[in-house]
Protein backbone atom coordinates (compact mmCIF):
# COMPACT_ATOMS: atom_id res chain seq x y z
CA UNK A 1 0.00 0.00 0.00
CA UNK A 2 1.28 3.50 -0.55
CA UNK A 3 2.11 6.03 1.91
CA UNK A 4 -0.18 8.70 2.95
CA UNK A 5 1.09 11.33 1.15
CA UNK A 6 1.07 9.43 -2.38
CA UNK A 7 -2.70 8.12 -1.50
CA UNK A 8 -4.98 8.24 -4.71
CA UNK A 9 -8.40 9.92 -3.75
CA UNK A 10 -11.00 9.74 -5.89
CA UNK A 11 -14.21 11.88 -5.20
CA UNK A 12 -17.66 11.24 -6.71
CA UNK A 13 -20.42 14.09 -7.03
CA UNK A 14 -23.46 14.69 -9.15
CA UNK A 15 -25.06 18.06 -8.83
CA UNK A 16 -27.87 16.73 -9.57
CA UNK A 17 -28.29 15.14 -6.23
CA UNK A 18 -29.52 18.49 -4.78
CA UNK A 19 -32.67 18.88 -6.88
CA UNK A 20 -34.37 15.88 -5.03
CA UNK A 21 -37.11 16.89 -2.60
CA UNK A 22 -38.40 14.77 -0.05
CA UNK A 23 -41.04 16.87 0.74
CA UNK A 24 -41.56 19.86 3.73
CA UNK A 25 -40.99 19.07 7.08
CA UNK A 26 -39.16 15.85 6.26
CA UNK A 27 -35.77 15.43 7.77
CA UNK A 28 -33.79 13.86 4.72
CA UNK A 29 -32.10 17.01 2.99
CA UNK A 30 -30.35 15.50 -0.26
CA UNK A 31 -29.04 20.04 -0.18
CA UNK A 32 -26.26 18.71 2.76
CA UNK A 33 -24.19 17.02 -0.51
CA UNK A 34 -24.55 19.91 -2.06
CA UNK A 35 -23.17 22.02 0.98
CA UNK A 36 -20.57 19.99 1.61
CA UNK A 37 -19.02 19.91 -2.00
CA UNK A 38 -19.56 23.79 -1.89
CA UNK A 39 -16.79 23.99 1.24
CA UNK A 40 -14.56 20.60 -0.28
CA UNK A 41 -14.18 23.16 -3.38
CA UNK A 42 -13.95 26.92 -1.45
CA UNK A 43 -10.78 25.12 0.56
CA UNK A 44 -9.23 23.56 -2.45
CA UNK A 45 -9.18 19.94 -1.46
CA UNK A 46 -10.11 19.17 -4.92
CA UNK A 47 -6.79 20.00 -6.09
CA UNK A 48 -5.54 16.64 -4.19
CA UNK A 49 -8.54 14.20 -5.29
CA UNK A 50 -9.56 13.18 -8.30
CA UNK A 51 -13.13 14.44 -8.97
CA UNK A 52 -15.94 11.98 -11.03
CA UNK A 53 -19.39 12.33 -11.65
CA UNK A 54 -20.00 8.49 -12.04
CA UNK A 55 -22.81 7.22 -13.77
CA UNK A 56 -26.12 6.10 -12.33
CA UNK A 57 -26.84 2.88 -11.39
CA UNK A 58 -28.17 0.94 -13.74
CA UNK A 59 -31.61 -1.25 -12.77
CA UNK A 60 -29.61 -4.52 -13.73
CA UNK A 61 -27.18 -3.66 -10.94
CA UNK A 62 -29.85 -2.23 -8.58
CA UNK A 63 -31.18 -5.74 -8.91
CA UNK A 64 -27.94 -7.51 -7.91
CA UNK A 65 -29.72 -6.85 -4.40
CA UNK A 66 -33.30 -6.06 -4.37
CA UNK A 67 -36.01 -7.55 -6.43
CA UNK A 68 -37.09 -6.88 -9.75
CA UNK A 69 -40.42 -5.87 -8.37
CA UNK A 70 -39.20 -3.75 -6.02
CA UNK A 71 -37.19 -1.42 -8.12
CA UNK A 72 -40.24 -1.46 -10.97
CA UNK A 73 -42.38 -0.29 -8.21
CA UNK A 74 -40.18 3.04 -7.41
CA UNK A 75 -39.52 2.92 -11.18
CA UNK A 76 -43.36 4.22 -11.82
CA UNK A 77 -44.73 5.20 -8.92
CA UNK A 78 -44.90 9.37 -8.62
CA UNK A 79 -47.07 11.55 -5.93
CA UNK A 80 -49.46 11.90 -8.80
CA UNK A 81 -50.47 8.30 -8.93
CA UNK A 82 -49.62 7.42 -5.83
CA UNK A 83 -52.93 6.66 -4.76
CA UNK A 84 -53.31 3.98 -7.25
CA UNK A 85 -50.52 1.90 -5.83
CA UNK A 86 -51.34 2.07 -2.19
CA UNK A 87 -51.24 -1.93 -2.03
CA UNK A 88 -47.56 -1.61 -3.33
CA UNK A 89 -46.72 0.94 -1.00
CA UNK A 90 -47.94 -0.83 1.95
CA UNK A 91 -46.15 -4.11 0.66
CA UNK A 92 -42.89 -1.90 0.12
CA UNK A 93 -43.50 0.17 2.97
CA UNK A 94 -42.72 3.16 1.00
CA UNK A 95 -45.34 6.40 2.08
CA UNK A 96 -44.51 7.75 5.30
CA UNK A 97 -40.55 8.06 6.78
CA UNK A 98 -39.79 6.91 3.11
CA UNK A 99 -42.08 9.06 0.80
CA UNK A 100 -42.69 9.29 -2.80
CA UNK A 101 -41.50 12.55 -4.45
CA UNK A 102 -40.77 13.16 -8.34
CA UNK A 103 -37.54 11.34 -9.52
CA UNK A 104 -37.22 8.40 -7.00
CA UNK A 105 -35.75 6.17 -9.06
CA UNK A 106 -33.52 8.51 -10.68
CA UNK A 107 -32.39 9.92 -6.88
CA UNK A 108 -31.66 6.34 -6.02
CA UNK A 109 -29.69 5.14 -8.87
CA UNK A 110 -27.40 7.98 -8.50
CA UNK A 111 -26.88 7.65 -4.69
CA UNK A 112 -25.59 4.50 -5.71
CA UNK A 113 -23.88 5.32 -8.99
CA UNK A 114 -21.25 6.88 -6.60
CA UNK A 115 -20.75 3.63 -4.73
CA UNK A 116 -20.48 1.66 -7.41
CA UNK A 117 -17.93 3.73 -9.35
CA UNK A 118 -15.99 3.88 -6.03
CA UNK A 119 -16.20 0.17 -5.34
CA UNK A 120 -15.22 -0.23 -9.27
CA UNK A 121 -12.26 1.61 -9.29
CA UNK A 122 -10.97 0.11 -5.74
CA UNK A 123 -11.01 -3.19 -7.45
CA UNK A 124 -8.81 -2.29 -10.43
CA UNK A 125 -6.43 -0.24 -8.02
CA UNK A 126 -7.20 3.48 -9.84
CA UNK A 127 -7.67 4.77 -6.04
CA UNK A 128 -6.70 3.87 -2.74
CA UNK A 129 -9.64 5.55 -1.24
CA UNK A 130 -12.73 6.70 -2.77
CA UNK A 131 -15.53 9.06 -1.20
CA UNK A 132 -19.36 8.99 -2.07
CA UNK A 133 -20.87 11.28 0.18
CA UNK A 134 -24.52 10.75 -1.35
CA UNK A 135 -24.42 6.99 -0.44
CA UNK A 136 -24.31 5.51 3.47
CA UNK A 137 -27.79 4.83 3.06
CA UNK A 138 -27.95 1.57 5.37
CA UNK A 139 -31.69 1.11 5.89
CA UNK A 140 -32.71 -0.26 3.15
CA UNK A 141 -33.60 -4.36 2.60
CA UNK A 142 -34.00 -6.24 -0.11
CA UNK A 143 -37.69 -5.69 -0.68
CA UNK A 144 -38.24 -2.75 1.07
CA UNK A 145 -37.84 0.62 2.05
CA UNK A 146 -36.90 1.52 5.76
CA UNK A 147 -35.06 4.79 7.61
CA UNK A 148 -35.61 7.41 4.67
CA UNK A 149 -33.49 4.92 2.47
CA UNK A 150 -34.88 3.07 -0.74
CA UNK A 151 -32.03 1.36 -2.81
CA UNK A 152 -29.21 0.19 -0.61
CA UNK A 153 -26.13 1.44 -2.40
CA UNK A 154 -23.89 -0.03 0.25
CA UNK A 155 -24.83 -3.04 -0.17
CA UNK A 156 -24.63 -3.45 -4.08
CA UNK A 157 -20.59 -1.95 -3.50
CA UNK A 158 -19.89 -4.62 -1.38
CA UNK A 159 -21.33 -7.23 -3.92
CA UNK A 160 -19.02 -5.21 -6.58
CA UNK A 161 -15.94 -5.41 -3.74
CA UNK A 162 -16.26 -9.34 -3.43
CA UNK A 163 -15.91 -10.01 -6.80
CA UNK A 164 -12.00 -9.09 -6.26
CA UNK A 165 -11.75 -9.16 -2.36
CA UNK A 166 -12.15 -12.06 -0.71
CA UNK A 167 -13.08 -10.11 2.97
CA UNK A 168 -14.69 -6.86 3.25
CA UNK A 169 -15.14 -4.86 6.32
CA UNK A 170 -17.78 -2.38 7.07
CA UNK A 171 -17.66 -0.37 9.57
CA UNK A 172 -20.98 2.23 10.41
CA UNK A 173 -20.62 5.02 12.70
CA UNK A 174 -24.05 6.06 12.27
CA UNK A 175 -26.20 6.80 15.08
CA UNK A 176 -28.86 4.53 14.17
CA UNK A 177 -28.19 0.77 13.75
CA UNK A 178 -27.09 -0.61 10.11
CA UNK A 179 -29.44 -3.32 10.17
CA UNK A 180 -29.78 -3.55 6.34
CA UNK A 181 -26.31 -3.97 5.31
CA UNK A 182 -25.87 -6.55 8.52
CA UNK A 183 -29.26 -8.50 7.43
CA UNK A 184 -27.94 -8.69 3.86
CA UNK A 185 -24.81 -10.59 4.78
CA UNK A 186 -25.77 -12.00 8.10
CA UNK A 187 -24.98 -15.67 6.92
CA UNK A 188 -21.53 -15.26 4.86
CA UNK A 189 -18.14 -14.74 6.55
CA UNK A 190 -16.72 -12.75 3.02
CA UNK A 191 -18.37 -9.51 5.18
CA UNK A 192 -18.11 -8.78 8.32
CA UNK A 193 -20.40 -5.80 9.63
CA UNK A 194 -19.13 -3.56 12.43
CA UNK A 195 -22.10 -1.16 13.66
CA UNK A 196 -21.45 1.64 16.45
CA UNK A 197 -24.96 2.97 17.12
CA UNK A 198 -27.46 3.83 19.80
CA UNK A 199 -29.23 0.78 21.08
CA UNK A 200 -32.58 0.38 23.33
CA UNK A 201 -35.44 2.25 22.40
CA UNK A 202 -34.67 3.77 19.38
CA UNK A 203 -35.11 3.15 15.42
CA UNK A 204 -34.61 0.64 14.27
CA UNK A 205 -34.52 -1.05 17.33
CA UNK A 206 -31.84 -3.75 16.18
CA UNK A 207 -28.33 -4.52 16.71
CA UNK A 208 -27.99 -6.05 20.28
CA UNK A 209 -24.37 -7.18 21.19
CA UNK A 210 -25.52 -10.87 20.87
CA UNK A 211 -26.86 -10.47 17.15
CA UNK A 212 -23.59 -11.83 16.20
CA UNK A 213 -24.51 -13.82 12.62
CA UNK A 214 -25.70 -17.08 11.88
CA UNK A 215 -24.77 -20.04 9.95
CA UNK A 216 -21.56 -19.84 8.16
CA UNK A 217 -21.40 -15.90 9.15
CA UNK A 218 -21.94 -16.76 12.57
CA UNK A 219 -19.38 -14.11 14.67
CA UNK A 220 -19.06 -11.99 11.36
CA UNK A 221 -21.78 -9.52 12.71
CA UNK A 222 -20.12 -7.08 15.45
CA UNK A 223 -22.83 -4.81 17.35
CA UNK A 224 -21.69 -2.01 19.82
CA UNK A 225 -24.90 -0.92 21.47
CA UNK A 226 -24.31 2.57 22.87
CA UNK A 227 -26.29 4.89 25.26
CA UNK A 228 -27.01 8.50 25.14
CA UNK A 229 -25.10 11.38 25.35
CA UNK A 230 -21.69 9.59 24.25
CA UNK A 231 -18.55 12.25 23.84
CA UNK A 232 -15.72 12.03 21.88
CA UNK A 233 -13.14 10.81 24.67
CA UNK A 234 -15.16 8.65 25.45
CA UNK A 235 -16.32 7.35 21.95
CA UNK A 236 -12.69 6.77 21.14
CA UNK A 237 -11.81 4.46 24.33
CA UNK A 238 -14.63 2.08 22.41
CA UNK A 239 -14.11 2.32 18.97
CA UNK A 240 -10.45 2.00 18.39
CA UNK A 241 -9.80 -0.97 20.57
CA UNK A 242 -13.08 -2.52 18.91
CA UNK A 243 -11.67 -1.44 15.42
CA UNK A 244 -8.25 -2.76 15.85
CA UNK A 245 -9.36 -5.85 17.31
CA UNK A 246 -11.31 -6.59 14.29
CA UNK A 247 -9.04 -5.70 11.62
CA UNK A 248 -6.22 -7.79 13.14
CA UNK A 249 -8.46 -10.59 13.75
CA UNK A 250 -10.60 -10.46 9.87
CA UNK A 251 -7.54 -9.16 7.78
CA UNK A 252 -10.06 -7.89 5.51
CA UNK A 253 -8.74 -6.57 2.01
CA UNK A 254 -10.65 -3.49 1.93
CA UNK A 255 -12.58 -1.55 4.37
CA UNK A 256 -16.29 0.51 3.76
CA UNK A 257 -17.11 2.86 6.09
CA UNK A 258 -20.34 4.63 6.69
CA UNK A 259 -20.16 8.05 8.25
CA UNK A 260 -23.42 8.92 9.56
CA UNK A 261 -23.56 12.26 10.43
CA UNK A 262 -26.48 11.78 13.00
CA UNK A 263 -24.01 10.68 15.33
CA UNK A 264 -22.91 14.69 15.84
CA UNK A 265 -24.11 16.77 18.71
CA UNK A 266 -27.25 18.78 18.22
CA UNK A 267 -29.02 16.58 15.59
CA UNK A 268 -32.50 16.35 14.53
CA UNK A 269 -32.88 12.79 15.09
CA UNK A 270 -29.33 11.63 16.90
CA UNK A 271 -29.11 10.99 20.76
CA UNK A 272 -25.01 11.66 20.67
CA UNK A 273 -22.62 14.15 21.76
CA UNK A 274 -19.76 13.84 19.22
CA UNK A 275 -18.15 16.94 18.12
CA UNK A 276 -16.63 17.23 14.07
CA UNK A 277 -13.39 16.56 15.64
CA UNK A 278 -14.13 13.53 17.22
CA UNK A 279 -16.46 12.42 14.38
CA UNK A 280 -13.27 13.17 11.69
CA UNK A 281 -10.82 11.27 14.36
CA UNK A 282 -12.41 7.59 13.53
CA UNK A 283 -12.10 7.85 9.50
CA UNK A 284 -8.39 9.25 10.79
CA UNK A 285 -7.93 6.50 12.65
CA UNK A 286 -9.15 3.76 10.03
CA UNK A 287 -7.06 5.23 7.60
CA UNK A 288 -3.60 4.48 9.20
CA UNK A 289 -4.37 0.90 8.40
CA UNK A 290 -3.59 1.35 5.07
CA UNK A 291 -6.07 -0.83 3.67
CA UNK A 292 -8.26 0.39 0.38
CA UNK A 293 -11.26 1.65 1.46
CA UNK A 294 -14.82 3.48 0.16
CA UNK A 295 -15.88 6.13 2.44
CA UNK A 296 -19.52 6.21 2.09
CA UNK A 297 -22.00 9.35 3.88
CA UNK A 298 -25.44 8.34 5.62
CA UNK A 299 -27.23 10.09 8.15
CA UNK A 300 -27.30 13.60 9.29
CA UNK A 301 -30.62 15.81 9.68
CA UNK A 302 -28.85 19.40 11.02
CA UNK A 303 -27.48 19.86 7.59
CA UNK A 304 -25.52 22.91 8.39
CA UNK A 305 -23.06 20.16 10.68
CA UNK A 306 -23.24 17.64 8.34
CA UNK A 307 -21.89 19.53 5.56
CA UNK A 308 -19.22 20.56 8.00
CA UNK A 309 -18.41 17.09 9.26
CA UNK A 310 -17.93 15.41 6.08
CA UNK A 311 -15.95 18.19 4.63
CA UNK A 312 -13.91 18.16 7.52
CA UNK A 313 -13.18 14.66 7.21
CA UNK A 314 -12.83 15.06 3.48
CA UNK A 315 -9.82 16.98 4.40
CA UNK A 316 -8.94 14.19 6.73
CA UNK A 317 -8.55 11.69 3.97
CA UNK A 318 -6.41 13.84 1.69
CA UNK A 319 -4.34 14.80 4.67
CA UNK A 320 -4.35 18.39 4.59
CA UNK A 321 -4.94 20.85 7.88
CA UNK A 322 -7.96 23.32 6.83
CA UNK A 323 -8.33 26.77 8.99
CA UNK A 324 -11.35 26.32 11.69
CA UNK A 325 -12.55 29.19 10.29
CA UNK A 326 -15.37 28.89 7.25
CA UNK A 327 -14.54 30.32 4.02
CA UNK A 328 -17.48 32.29 1.83
CA UNK A 329 -19.36 29.92 -0.05
CA UNK A 330 -23.32 30.32 -1.03
CA UNK A 331 -24.33 28.63 1.89
CA UNK A 332 -22.24 30.60 4.12
CA UNK A 333 -25.33 32.30 5.82
CA UNK A 334 -26.29 28.88 7.09
CA UNK A 335 -22.89 28.55 9.34
CA UNK A 336 -23.94 31.44 11.66
CA UNK A 337 -23.51 32.27 14.00
CA UNK A 338 -20.13 30.68 15.03
CA UNK A 339 -19.07 30.30 11.39
CA UNK A 340 -16.56 27.65 12.20
CA UNK A 341 -16.07 24.10 10.28
CA UNK A 342 -16.34 22.80 14.48
CA UNK A 343 -19.44 22.07 16.01
CA UNK A 344 -19.46 22.57 19.76
CA UNK A 345 -20.70 19.29 22.13
CA UNK A 346 -23.90 19.93 24.47
CA UNK A 347 -24.43 19.36 28.30
CA UNK A 348 -25.96 16.47 27.83
CA UNK A 349 -25.52 13.95 29.94
CA UNK A 350 -23.21 10.64 28.99
CA UNK A 351 -24.52 7.82 30.09
CA UNK A 352 -22.41 5.40 29.13
CA UNK A 353 -20.06 4.53 32.34
CA UNK A 354 -16.46 2.97 32.43
CA UNK A 355 -18.08 -0.40 33.73
CA UNK A 356 -20.17 -0.41 30.83
CA UNK A 357 -17.84 0.32 28.02
CA UNK A 358 -15.34 -1.82 29.25
CA UNK A 359 -18.67 -5.13 29.41
CA UNK A 360 -19.17 -4.53 25.91
CA UNK A 361 -15.32 -4.28 24.68
CA UNK A 362 -14.44 -7.81 26.70
CA UNK A 363 -18.17 -9.29 25.41
CA UNK A 364 -17.04 -8.27 22.03
CA UNK A 365 -13.23 -10.12 22.18
CA UNK A 366 -15.40 -13.12 23.62
CA UNK A 367 -16.84 -13.66 20.63
CA UNK A 368 -14.33 -13.26 18.43
CA UNK A 369 -12.53 -15.83 20.43
CA UNK A 370 -14.90 -18.57 19.75
CA UNK A 371 -14.51 -18.56 15.92
CA UNK A 372 -11.07 -19.38 14.03
CA UNK A 373 -9.18 -16.68 12.73
CA UNK A 374 -9.98 -15.42 8.71
CA UNK A 375 -12.12 -17.06 6.83
CA UNK A 376 -10.79 -18.70 3.95
CA UNK A 377 -11.68 -18.21 0.50
CA UNK A 378 -10.88 -20.82 -2.73
CA UNK A 379 -7.67 -19.32 -3.86
CA UNK A 380 -4.87 -21.48 -5.28
CA UNK A 381 -1.77 -21.15 -7.51
CA UNK A 382 -2.99 -21.28 -11.20
CA UNK A 383 -1.77 -19.63 -14.19
CA UNK A 384 -1.84 -16.04 -14.57
CA UNK A 385 -4.42 -15.01 -16.33
CA UNK A 386 -6.54 -18.28 -16.01
CA UNK A 387 -9.11 -19.15 -13.81
CA UNK A 388 -11.31 -22.53 -13.64
CA UNK A 389 -14.94 -22.17 -13.76
CA UNK A 390 -17.63 -25.10 -13.77
CA UNK A 391 -18.80 -25.31 -17.16
CA UNK A 392 -21.34 -22.71 -18.59
CA UNK A 393 -22.84 -21.57 -21.42
CA UNK A 394 -23.47 -18.15 -21.51
CA UNK A 395 -25.92 -18.08 -24.75
CA UNK A 396 -28.36 -21.05 -22.61
CA UNK A 397 -32.00 -20.04 -22.60
CA UNK A 398 -32.82 -20.66 -19.19
CA UNK A 399 -31.71 -17.99 -16.96
CA UNK A 400 -32.15 -19.59 -13.53
CA UNK A 401 -29.38 -21.63 -13.99
CA UNK A 402 -26.93 -19.23 -14.61
CA UNK A 403 -26.75 -18.66 -10.56
CA UNK A 404 -25.17 -21.97 -10.52
CA UNK A 405 -22.14 -20.65 -12.04
CA UNK A 406 -19.40 -21.13 -9.14
CA UNK A 407 -15.61 -20.07 -9.15
CA UNK A 408 -13.58 -23.09 -8.24
CA UNK A 409 -10.40 -21.15 -7.96
CA UNK A 410 -9.25 -17.90 -8.76
CA UNK A 411 -5.41 -16.23 -9.20
CA UNK A 412 -6.52 -11.99 -8.19
CA UNK A 413 -3.23 -11.49 -10.32
CA UNK A 414 -5.59 -11.56 -13.51
CA UNK A 415 -7.63 -8.55 -12.31
CA UNK A 416 -6.04 -5.29 -13.31
CA UNK A 417 -5.33 -7.19 -16.46
CA UNK A 418 -9.36 -7.44 -17.70
CA UNK A 419 -9.56 -4.58 -20.45
CA UNK A 420 -12.40 -2.23 -19.73
CA UNK A 421 -15.22 -0.73 -22.55
CA UNK A 422 -14.21 2.80 -22.06
CA UNK A 423 -13.14 3.07 -18.98
CA UNK A 424 -13.74 6.77 -18.42
CA UNK A 425 -13.63 9.86 -20.43
CA UNK A 426 -12.26 13.43 -19.67
CA UNK A 427 -14.69 15.92 -18.24
CA UNK A 428 -15.65 19.29 -18.00
CA UNK A 429 -15.41 20.54 -14.91
CA UNK A 430 -16.17 23.43 -12.85
CA UNK A 431 -14.29 27.09 -12.56
CA UNK A 432 -13.60 28.34 -8.66
CA UNK A 433 -14.73 31.85 -8.09
CA UNK A 434 -12.71 34.31 -6.03
CA UNK A 435 -14.99 33.41 -3.13
CA UNK A 436 -14.69 29.84 -3.19
CA UNK A 437 -18.18 29.19 -4.94
CA UNK A 438 -18.53 27.86 -8.41
CA UNK A 439 -20.20 28.15 -11.43
CA UNK A 440 -20.90 25.33 -13.69
CA UNK A 441 -21.19 26.27 -17.53
CA UNK A 442 -22.41 22.60 -18.34
CA UNK A 443 -22.68 19.33 -16.57
CA UNK A 444 -19.86 16.84 -16.18
CA UNK A 445 -20.34 14.19 -18.20
CA UNK A 446 -20.06 10.71 -16.76
CA UNK A 447 -17.01 8.80 -15.89
CA UNK A 448 -17.19 5.34 -17.00
CA UNK A 449 -15.47 3.24 -15.18
CA UNK A 450 -15.78 -1.04 -15.93
CA UNK A 451 -18.32 -2.27 -13.60
CA UNK A 452 -19.02 -6.33 -13.43
CA UNK A 453 -20.93 -6.86 -16.37
CA UNK A 454 -23.80 -9.37 -15.91
CA UNK A 455 -23.70 -12.41 -16.98
CA UNK A 456 -27.21 -12.16 -19.03
CA UNK A 457 -26.33 -8.71 -20.16
CA UNK A 458 -26.01 -9.23 -23.94
CA UNK A 459 -28.25 -12.54 -24.62
CA UNK A 460 -31.28 -11.53 -22.05
CA UNK A 461 -31.57 -7.58 -23.62
CA UNK A 462 -31.28 -9.24 -27.10
CA UNK A 463 -34.55 -11.18 -26.39
CA UNK A 464 -36.34 -8.37 -24.64
CA UNK A 465 -35.03 -6.04 -28.00
CA UNK A 466 -36.50 -8.75 -30.32
CA UNK A 467 -39.32 -9.42 -28.58
CA UNK A 468 -40.63 -5.93 -27.84
CA UNK A 469 -40.03 -6.63 -24.20
CA UNK A 470 -39.73 -4.36 -21.30
CA UNK A 471 -36.90 -5.39 -18.97
CA UNK A 472 -38.13 -4.59 -16.45
CA UNK A 473 -40.94 -6.67 -16.65
CA UNK A 474 -41.20 -8.57 -13.43
CA UNK A 475 -42.15 -12.07 -15.30
CA UNK A 476 -39.50 -12.40 -17.62
CA UNK A 477 -36.74 -10.55 -16.20
CA UNK A 478 -33.82 -13.12 -15.50
CA UNK A 479 -33.62 -14.40 -11.41
CA UNK A 480 -31.45 -12.25 -9.57
CA UNK A 481 -27.50 -13.42 -10.13
CA UNK A 482 -26.57 -12.60 -6.26
CA UNK A 483 -29.18 -13.86 -4.09
CA UNK A 484 -29.06 -11.98 -0.22
CA UNK A 485 -28.05 -16.68 1.08
CA UNK A 486 -25.81 -16.74 -1.98
CA UNK A 487 -22.89 -14.22 -1.36
CA UNK A 488 -20.17 -17.15 -1.52
CA UNK A 489 -21.20 -17.80 -5.13
CA UNK A 490 -20.31 -14.69 -6.19
CA UNK A 491 -18.61 -15.11 -9.82
CA UNK A 492 -15.52 -13.05 -11.01
CA UNK A 493 -15.00 -11.26 -13.88
CA UNK A 494 -14.75 -12.90 -17.39
CA UNK A 495 -11.32 -12.94 -18.42
CA UNK A 496 -10.21 -11.52 -21.16
CA UNK A 497 -7.49 -13.82 -22.97
CA UNK A 498 -4.89 -12.12 -25.08
CA UNK A 499 -6.36 -12.43 -28.52
CA UNK A 500 -9.29 -11.10 -26.59
CA UNK A 501 -7.58 -8.38 -25.29
CA UNK A 502 -6.15 -7.15 -28.43
CA UNK A 503 -9.49 -7.09 -30.31
CA UNK A 504 -11.09 -5.26 -27.22
CA UNK A 505 -8.67 -2.31 -27.30
CA UNK A 506 -9.29 -2.19 -31.37
CA UNK A 507 -12.93 -1.80 -30.35
CA UNK A 508 -13.36 0.80 -27.75
CA UNK A 509 -13.15 3.57 -29.88
CA UNK A 510 -16.20 2.14 -31.90
CA UNK A 511 -18.12 1.72 -28.64
CA UNK A 512 -16.84 4.81 -26.78
CA UNK A 513 -18.51 6.99 -29.67
CA UNK A 514 -21.74 4.86 -29.32
CA UNK A 515 -22.35 5.12 -25.67
CA UNK A 516 -25.74 6.01 -24.63
CA UNK A 517 -25.17 8.32 -21.99
CA UNK A 518 -21.53 10.34 -23.61
CA UNK A 519 -24.41 13.98 -24.57
CA UNK A 520 -22.62 16.44 -25.67
CA UNK A 521 -25.11 18.82 -23.54
CA UNK A 522 -24.96 16.51 -20.30
CA UNK A 523 -28.50 18.11 -19.58
CA UNK A 524 -30.23 14.63 -20.19
CA UNK A 525 -27.88 12.89 -18.62
CA UNK A 526 -30.46 10.46 -17.81
CA UNK A 527 -32.84 10.34 -19.91
CA UNK A 528 -31.57 6.96 -21.21
CA UNK A 529 -33.20 5.21 -17.87
CA UNK A 530 -36.48 5.59 -19.82
CA UNK A 531 -35.48 3.98 -23.10
CA UNK A 532 -33.76 1.05 -21.83
CA UNK A 533 -34.93 -1.24 -24.70
CA UNK A 534 -33.16 1.28 -27.15
CA UNK A 535 -29.96 2.06 -25.12
CA UNK A 536 -29.82 -1.73 -25.21
CA UNK A 537 -30.01 -2.26 -28.48
CA UNK A 538 -27.23 0.78 -29.61
CA UNK A 539 -25.38 -0.53 -27.50
CA UNK A 540 -25.22 -4.24 -28.23
CA UNK A 541 -25.22 -3.63 -32.04
CA UNK A 542 -22.10 -1.39 -31.16
CA UNK A 543 -20.52 -4.37 -29.48
CA UNK A 544 -21.59 -6.72 -32.57
CA UNK A 545 -19.95 -4.51 -35.07
CA UNK A 546 -16.78 -3.67 -32.81
CA UNK A 547 -15.43 -7.18 -33.44
CA UNK A 548 -15.15 -6.59 -37.08
CA UNK A 549 -13.71 -2.91 -36.01
CA UNK A 550 -16.69 -0.93 -37.73
CA UNK A 551 -19.63 1.55 -36.88
CA UNK A 552 -22.96 -0.48 -36.88
CA UNK A 553 -24.82 -0.25 -40.25
CA UNK A 554 -27.89 0.96 -38.10
CA UNK A 555 -26.47 4.48 -37.29
CA UNK A 556 -24.95 7.08 -38.90
CA UNK A 557 -22.87 8.29 -36.27
CA UNK A 558 -20.38 11.38 -37.85
CA UNK A 559 -16.97 10.17 -37.80
CA UNK A 560 -15.70 13.22 -36.70
CA UNK A 561 -17.50 12.88 -33.74
CA UNK A 562 -15.62 9.50 -32.89
CA UNK A 563 -13.10 10.51 -29.77
CA UNK A 564 -9.09 9.40 -30.33
CA UNK A 565 -8.71 5.75 -29.18
CA UNK A 566 -8.33 5.10 -24.89
CA UNK A 567 -5.08 4.40 -24.17
CA UNK A 568 -4.89 1.56 -22.19
CA UNK A 569 -1.75 0.57 -19.71
CA UNK A 570 -0.60 -2.78 -18.77
CA UNK A 571 -0.03 -3.84 -15.45
CA UNK A 572 3.52 -3.25 -15.34
CA UNK A 573 2.63 0.62 -16.35
CA UNK A 574 1.29 3.68 -14.57
CA UNK A 575 -2.36 3.74 -13.68
CA UNK A 576 -4.27 5.73 -15.71
CA UNK A 577 -4.62 9.28 -14.93
CA UNK A 578 -6.34 11.12 -17.32
CA UNK A 579 -9.98 11.97 -15.84
CA UNK A 580 -10.14 15.58 -14.12
CA UNK A 581 -6.22 16.41 -14.35
CA UNK A 582 -6.26 19.86 -12.40
CA UNK A 583 -4.55 22.96 -13.04
CA UNK A 584 -3.67 24.23 -9.62
CA UNK A 585 -2.11 28.07 -10.82
CA UNK A 586 -5.52 28.71 -11.97
CA UNK A 587 -7.44 27.12 -9.65
CA UNK A 588 -9.85 25.63 -12.34
CA UNK A 589 -10.42 22.50 -14.50
CA UNK A 590 -9.20 22.41 -18.03
CA UNK A 591 -11.77 22.20 -20.97
CA UNK A 592 -12.01 19.01 -22.59
CA UNK A 593 -10.31 18.85 -26.07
Amino acid sequence: MTSDAKKRINYFYDEKIAEYFHGSGHPMKPMRVKMTHSLVMAYGLYKKMEIFRARPGTVEELTQFHTDEYIDFLRKVTPNNADDHLKEQVKFSVGDDCPVFDGLLEYCQITAGGSLEGAARLNYGLCDIALNWAGGLHHAKKAEASGFCYVNDIVIAILELLRHHPRVLYIDIDVHHGDGVEEAFYTTDRVMTLSFHNYGDFFPGTGDIHDIGYGKGKYHAVNVPLREGIDDITYKTIFEPIVTHVIEWYQPSVIVLQCGADSLSGDRLGTFNLTTKGHGDCVRFVKKFNIPMLVLGGGGYTIRNVSRCWAYETAVVVDKEVPIELPHTEFYEYYGPEYKLHCPPSNMENMNSADYLETIKLKIYEHLDRSRHTPSVQIQDVPQNRFVVDDYDEDQEDPDSRKTRNVSCVKRSWDKRIVPDNEYEESDDEEMEENGSSSRKSRIPYVRTYRYKLLYDQSSKNRHKNNNINPLDTTITPANIVDQMEIDNIPGPKVVRDAEMTEATNSVTEVAALAPDSMEDGDNDNSNNNNNTTASSITSAAMTSATNNELPSSTTADTSTIPAPISISSPNEAPLTTTVTLDQENNHFPETE
